[in-house]
């Protein structure tokens, strides 16, 4: 899940430098909301005495 965010970050970084204001958005918001739901189930699996999922 990490991958995924870091791909869409990415995405959203070149896409800002192009110029494509709506895209890199789109990208960034993506990225933004898998980034805090990857960091939430680490939380909760740290707290359970779990692996982290990857």
């Amino acid at each position: 899940m990490l991958n995924w965010a870091l791909t869409f970050f990415v995405l959203a970084v070149i896409a800002g430098l192009l110029g494509f204001s709506g895209i890199a958005g789109s990208a960034a918001s993506i990225a933004q909301i898998l980034f805090l739901l990857f960091i939430v189930l680490t939380i909760v699996a740290f707290l359970r005495g779990r692996k982290p999922p990857v």
